[in-house]
């Protein structure tokens, strides 16, 4: 890490804010939207830079840069033939540079096993230029330098893209002085193998100030080490865009993809994609990086995340929820003096204080369902058997207690009460009539205390399904409780039944994902 003090103010940009960083990595990438003055930014640093005794080069996909690269080629034999090896490797040709009549040098392809040469700026123009005009830049560079590559990607394939990424990363080792910065929309660029590498990202947003990660603590570092290697090209898209939404699965993704069309107009859609990321513990990686970095993550996630995994952690200690739950505590106190002890409430209300609450709640409800009389967990078996609704909620419970010596303990055992809990109808009168007096007035504590954390966690960017998870919003299929058994089927069913619905009835029969999605994309 080099020490540069910089500070950055561009009210027409971002009002009053100002930007500061004070140590840099190597290799520093500089991403956001469109219109989010990246250019500017880099702009303004590089001054500051310069006033630290560092000489300044642009590069941009233009054709004065290819002029100049040419002329490197021109003056400088071994750069010259360190492009010509790089070059012959790339396309996979033995291409040299030769020396023209005006006495310019162009590349050439000679194919000795057809006796043939042509000019491969001619046949393969842009890419070729850009990589040379790339490889000039880097090759060429010499002393205490700091070099800005403005959108490298113009014109590359995203395989000279990776090329170009690792080479930048090689030449930089071997001059741990030097600086570059790279200003790219292309998550190709994006190479992060170590957590300390994220200091060197800078994130442009739309009306407000660039962020950027000063520090990891041990546990961040530790996480994302872990985290790093699953890290692909598709994931990265948050980069570019704080309205990207991830969600756990491909299943989720296709939904809530196939109904972004479906927002209301007067929300701010455009810009935003659903990234599916593979489970509920890297939703809490990908929540903790957006964090870190300032960005405006937006996760969408099935009910079991309240009960355990990294998305708890993360959303339980972000500020914003902690801020919105403040706001609230003078009107809900008087909910909470019914569900806290006086000393209980002698220390703070937090997010995690209510969903530890919570469980304590579903275990003893669950417990109890699983002793009403005509359940398999019942030992005298006295009375006749339970209505239907109440009989199924039973049946799930049970044998998920047969299956776990603790069940109540389990995240999925939890779920499953709190879903019979939340669920309209028939079923809250049956819960209130086989269940005892005590037990029985939690009923209403719970759903009252679920409201609050969800409402809690939305205020963090975390909207969790209500229902359970996708499938408990499928209209091909009736899907009671978790855990849901052959959801690959039951998606490709209702995906066909949602790509061939007309607009009218989608937005019908998917109202209560579409408010959800509406939500996140509000935020």
């Amino acid at each position: 890490m080099l020490h540069v003090p910089v500070k950055v103010k561009l009210p027409f940009l971002w009002g009053r804010a100002v930007f500061k960083k004070y140590d840099w990595p190597n290799i520093n990438l500089v991403v956001g939207p469109n219109g989010s003055g990246k250019s500017l930014l880099v702009e303004a640093i590089a001054k500051e830079f310069a006033s630290s005794g560092y000489s300044i080069k642009f590069f941009r996909a233009d054709e004065d840069e290819s002029k100049t690269a040419l002329s490197i080629v021109q003056g400088n034999e071994a750069v010259r033939q360190k492009i010509q090896a790089v070059l012959s490797s790339m396309f996979g040709k033995t291409i040299v540079f030769k020396q023209g009549e005006d006495g310019s040098y162009i590349p050439v392809v000679v194919n000795r096993a057809w006796n043939v040469e042509y000019n491969l700026e001619e046949v393969e123009c842009h890419g070729l230029r850009e990589i040379i005009t790339l490889l000039c830049a880097l090759y060429a560079n010499t002393g205490n330098s700091c070099l800005v590559f403005d959108e490298p990607e113009l014109h590359l394939h995203p395989q000279f893209q990776q090329f170009f990424a690792e080479e930048l990363r090689r030449v930089s080792a071997r001059h741990p002085k030097r600086m570059y910065f790279i200003i790219t929309h292309s998550p190709f660029f994006i190479d992060l193998r170590f957590p300390e590498e994220l200091f060197g990202v800078l994130v442009c947003h739309t009306n407000r100030e660039p962020t950027h990660i000063e520090a990891l603590g041990r546990r961040d570092e530790d996480l994302l080490a872990r985290f790093l290697p699953r890290f692909n090209s598709y994931h990265k898209q948050f980069f570019f865009s704080d309205k990207q939404i991830f969600v756990e699965g491909y299943t989720d993704q296709q939904v809530f993809t196939s109904l972004l069309p479906y927002v209301s107009d007067d929300l701010p859609v455009a810009g935003t994609g659903i990234i599916d990321v593979g489970g509920k513990d890297e939703l809490g990686v990908f929540c903790k990086i957006c964090a870190l970095l300032g960005t405006d993550s937006r996760i969408i996630t099935d009910l079991d995340s309240l009960f355990g995994g990294k998305l708890r952690d993360v959303f339980c200690s972000d500020p914003r929820s902690q801020l919105w739950l403040e706001r609230q505590e003078e009107r809900q106190m008087p909910f909470y003096r019914l569900i806290f002890t006086e000393r209980e409430l002698g220390t703070k209300i937090t997010l995690e204080k209510l969903i530890v609450r919570l469980e304590r709640y579903l275990a003893v409800i669950g417990r109890a369902l699983c002793a009403v009389p005509g359940s398999t967990g019942d030992s005298e078996q006295t009375s006749g058997p339970l209505e239907n609704e109440i009989a199924l909620l039973v049946e799930k419970l049970d044998a998920l207690d047969q299956k776990h010596s603790r069940a109540e303990n389990v995240d999925t055992f939890k779920t499953v009460v709190l879903q019979g809990v939340m669920t309209e109808g028939e079923l809250q009168e049956q819960l209130e009539r086989h269940l005892s007096t005590t037990v029985a007035d939690a009923l209403p504590k719970v759903r009252n205390l679920f409201n609050l954390i969800l409402a809690a966690s939305s205020a963090a960017g975390v909207f969790i399904l209500p229902l359970g998870c996708i499938e408990h919003y499928y209209t091909q299929s009736s899907v009671r409780y978790m855990p849901v058994a052959g959801k690959d089927r039951l998606f490709h069913m209702e995906r066909k039944k949602l790509l061939r619905t007309a607009p009218a009835t989608v937005r019908r029969d998917y109202a209560p994902l579409i408010a959800i999605l509406e939500s996140a994309c509000s935020r």
